[in-house]
């Protein structure tokens, strides 16, 4: 499992990680708080943020409930027996009608969407690339690297705050996030991390 989160949410998680093992128990907001060097409700929008993305749970009524759910630092990648495979029994036209001939071949399914330590999945919420044929509910391949080639669709992480997925261009020593939807604007945020680069799209028929 591997999920996307800010350094800041990293750095909360270690901390409630490394109090339970510590003290059996995990820390109040304000504990945690006064060690972190933030304000009590900086530490409860992280844990609201972290418990979304499902990395921890509590309850809130109970003061010291967090329970930690995800270790960002022991993730497990368990490399599959077999690749997956699927037929593929010919060609459909979706223009002009073509003959219909049954050609058996088969495709490994890790030539459309790529496995491995590197590569992670990321569901899409919302429609500002659907330009570029990704749209609301698609799930998309994303290469793990901390660089970009001007033009490349990235998950950046923009001015230490949620993730994003945007064309990536650096121009004269500014970046420029494009979104690829007529009807919202670029962004040109001062600090970004990219944490990938776009290598494939999947979509569920609805």
């Amino acid at each position: 499992m591997f999920l996307m989160l800010t350094e800041k949410q990293i750095r909360v998680l270690r901390f409630f990680r490394d109090y339970r093992q510590a003290h059996g128990i995990s820390p109040t907001l304000e504990e945690a708080a006064e060690a972190l060097g933030c304000s009590k409700i900086t530490i409860f929008e992280h844990v609201k943020n972290l418990e979304e993305k499902g990395a921890v749970r509590r309850d809130p009524m109970k003061a010291r409930s967090v329970a930690i759910l995800y270790d960002p630092d022991s993730e497990s990648h368990e490399p599959p027996d077999m690749i997956p495979e699927l037929p593929i029994a010919g060609t459909i036209a979706a223009g002009r009608p073509i003959e219909a001939v049954e050609h058996i071949e088969r495709v490994p399914l890790t030539d459309l969407v790529p496995t491995g330590d590197d590569f992670y999945v990321l569901r899409v919420s919302g429609k500002s690339m659907i330009e570029d044929h990704i749209d609301d509910g698609d799930f998309v391949v994303i290469k793990r690297q901390s660089t970009a080639r001007n033009g490349e669709v990235v998950v950046a992480i923009v001015d230490d705050e949620e993730a994003t997925l945007k064309r990536y261009y650096l121009e004269n020593g500014r970046v420029r996030l494009q979104p690829a939807n007529s009807s919202l604007e670029p962004t040109f945020p001062d600090r970004i991390e990219i944490r990938g680069v776009l290598k494939g799209v999947i979509r569920q028929f609805r």
